[in-house]
């Protein structure tokens, strides 16, 4: 496809230092020159984003840590594939791809990782976990008390794949499960048993925990609102691993201070990395992880095998995994 030169590849974001060791590379052969950037630069910078992404054929990006708007794509004349982690990425413009010319390709992923995560950020919201480890390390002993789970009730937004797999984790600690999203069959719900609410609003008044697990979307964007958390029980705790703007970020804060919510744990935030002097930085009844949902050594290294077979196959004129071509036989 390219000819004798060496096709440039670069893989972004690779935060860890283990893109290399995650994937075989090496089956790639002489057909590729490899570049990995283990740093970041925002997407405000679209200069600087243009300087390092230019020289490339292929770039494989790690979920929607870098987007690709149709702005960035105009500027790298060069770019042939783009390879992102998982089945789909919000942040690149699929459109704009394919009137450029540019394969967008997917992966397969783990759907265990998230909801692993999910229950961590549950119990360590529960029994205050990370405040508790500062005290002793400070010198302190038990300073709160913490929530029971048995006998309290999970309110899951988006029982697909991930949510179902939440609400078994939550059936183990005799919690009730309920569930709603806008397409949610009770028959569905049924059969993971969980119980259908008929409506958002019944599902936040009555859940203890509520749990966020839909794909971003213009009709997800903004779903929980200032009138929507102010629709749930006082003392319940709120989780959102799945996308930041789901959740009225300012909203939130502003729940959070009142003390209308009892605490929130969050994976996931609108502007990543969370700049060094945003509000839920120092904001109190918080848990913050860093978009770790995904970032477990088994799903890399799904990611980096299926990347690299993606890469093989486009080289073989065959692309797989198309995210924005239609497929042909």
């Amino acid at each position: 496809m390219m000819g004798p030169m060496a096709v440039n590849v670069a893989v972004l974001d690779d935060y860890q230092s283990v893109a290399r060791e995650s994937g075989p590379w090496d089956e790639l052969g002489d057909a590729v020159e490899l570049t990995i950037f283990h740093d970041h630069i925002a997407e405000a910078d679209e200069d600087a984003l243009v300087d390092r992404l230019a020289p490339f054929d292929v770039i494989v990006a790690m979920r929607e840590r870098t987007p690709f708007p149709r702005a960035l794509l105009a500027r790298l004349p060069r770019l042939r594939l783009l390879v992102t982690t998982g089945m789909g990425n919000v942040a690149i413009d699929l459109d704009a791809a394919r009137e450029r010319g540019i394969v967008v390709a997917g992966t397969g992923g783990v759907v265990t990782a998230t909801a692993e995560l999910t229950w961590a950020l549950i119990l360590a919201l529960a029994r205050q976990i990370p405040r508790e480890d500062r005290s002793v390390r400070d010198g302190g002993w038990q300073e709160t008390v913490g929530i029971d789970l048995a006998g309290r009730t999970l309110g899951i937004v988006g029982l697909g794949r991930l949510g179902t797999r939440v609400a078994r984790v939550a059936q183990a600690f005799e919690m009730e499960t309920i569930a709603w999203s806008q397409n949610l069959d009770p028959a569905v719900a049924a059969a993971a048993g969980v119980s259908a609410v008929a409506d958002r609003d019944e599902l936040l008044s009555r859940a203890d925990v509520v749990t966020i697990h839909l794909r971003l979307s213009d009709r997800t964007r903004g779903l929980i609102g200032a009138e929507e958390l102010a629709r749930m029980k006082p003392g319940a705790l709120l989780v959102n691993t799945s996308r930041g703007p789901i959740v009225d970020e300012p909203a939130l804060i502003e729940a959070l201070r009142s003390g209308r919510l009892a605490g929130a744990a969050l994976d996931v935030f609108d502007v990543e990395p969370l700049p060094a002097d945003h509000p839920l930085r120092t904001l109190p009844r918080t848990i913050l992880t860093p978009h770790l949902g995904y970032v477990t050594r088994a799903t890399y290294a799904v990611f980096y095998r299926d990347a690299v077979a993606d890469i093989a196959a486009w080289l073989r004129d065959a692309p797989i995994r198309v995210l924005n071509f239609p497929v042909t036989d």
